[in-house]
């Protein structure tokens, strides 16, 4: 393929509506050309012929949060209501948009649909996106307002004690928005949703594409609620103890608890549930398998990205067809490699990684 034909088939899968004069326009080349470069792209077969239908690659979808991340470190205990030594950190963050770099650093291709502002967070995001392969070209670029920031204070075991987000932006997010956003969630093989966005667009995308696999991040239990009347569409979730409760009213205080409410989820339509124990775990179940596998003790750096990074790990492991068990594993794993480094992704997350992790922790 030249490097004109693949502007013009992606600007083609961007917007498969697109007319010649368009792509002649946007390129600055005649319509005659563009004419030319098409029917060689179909005969090379990467469109499959009339009305621009084209050949479905493999790649994520993900609708979501992309924010800047502050993280305070105390240097020793962390003392409430009171100035502390220690060094603050800046880096990217949002749960879509880490979900979304932890797969690009598995490989796989992955496009981010977020809002962002015209600032230089936001400037940031976007740079940072082109310069790691993270396809952000479908965001939505509000002038005149602030990107989503994330602040938080961490204790002197590497856990979050407080804290505080600005994220008003993701309301600005409307149905109407994505509706034009249709090629980009129809075509992906996967797509993965969090509940940052307002939840009339999460219901909309749900109960529209019906031949998509839905995966969630709950984020938080109070976003949560946003799904609790839509569980049933999504193919794989991942709530902690506390969001499990919240989605199936069973209060979980042992191994049965964690039975019923993974039961509940699954009557409900949710094909793999993997609820998140903390320190003690993941408690997964498909209705014919359940597991609850203990998570191997390592130091905390910086916990923000755990959940991101394990979320990362089971579309991994749907991509590659694993069973639930070898999702479980690669997923805790991914997590143990983002809580050892400062940042909320870890620039040493790979595939390869991951596997020389596995055999150390001992989950193979």
């Amino acid at each position: 393929m030249t490097n004109r034909e693949q502007e013009i088939l992606e600007l083609i899968k961007n917007n498969p509506m697109i007319s010649q004069n368009d792509l002649a326009n946007i390129l600055a080349i005649t319509r005659s050309s563009v004419a030319v470069h098409i029917t060689n792209l179909i005969k090379k077969g990467y469109i499959l012929g009339k009305g621009y239908i084209v050949h479905k690659d493999s790649y994520v979808s993900i609708v979501g949060g992309a924010n800047m991340d502050i993280h305070g470190f105390p240097a020793g205990n962390l003392i409430l209501k009171d100035s502390n030594i220690g060094n603050v950190k800046i880096s990217l963050g949002g749960v879509g948009r880490n979900i979304g770099e932890n797969l690009v650093k598995l490989g796989i291709d992955t496009r981010l649909i977020s809002v962002i502002g015209d600032d230089i967070y936001g400037s940031k995001i976007l740079e940072e996106a082109r310069l790691i392969g993270l396809n952000m070209q479908d965001s939505l670029i509000l002038k005149g307002e602030p990107t989503s920031t994330y602040l938080s204070i961490l204790d002197e075991s590497g856990d979050m004690a407080v804290a505080i987000s600005q994220m008003d932006v993701y309301d600005r997010m409307t149905v109407e928005f994505i509706k034009d956003k249709r090629h980009v969630i129809e075509n992906s093989r996967l797509c993965i949703i969090d509940t940052n966005i307002p939840s009339e667009v999460i219901e909309y995308i749900l109960t529209t594409y019906k031949d998509i696999d839905f995966f969630l991040d709950t984020v938080s239990t109070t976003k949560a609620r946003k799904v609790k009347n839509l569980i049933g569409y999504f193919h794989t979730i991942k709530p902690n103890k506390i969001e499990a409760e919240m989605l199936t009213g069973i209060e979980i205080i042992n191994e049965d608890d964690l039975k019923r409410a993974a039961e509940h989820l699954i009557k409900k339509g949710v094909k793999r549930v993997f609820i998140s124990l903390g320190d003690k775990g993941i408690f997964y179940s498909d209705g014919n398998h359940m597991k609850h596998i203990e998570v191997p003790r390592v130091k905390i750096v910086n916990a923000t990205g755990a959940g991101d990074a394990f979320v990362a790990g089971l579309a991994y492991g749907y991509l590659n067809d694993m069973d639930i068990d070898e999702s479980a594993r690669i997923a805790i794993t991914a997590s143990t490699i983002a809580i050892s480094h400062e940042n909320t992704i870890n620039p040493n997350m790979s595939i390869q990684n991951i596997n020389l992790k596995m055999k150390e922790i001992g989950l193979c």
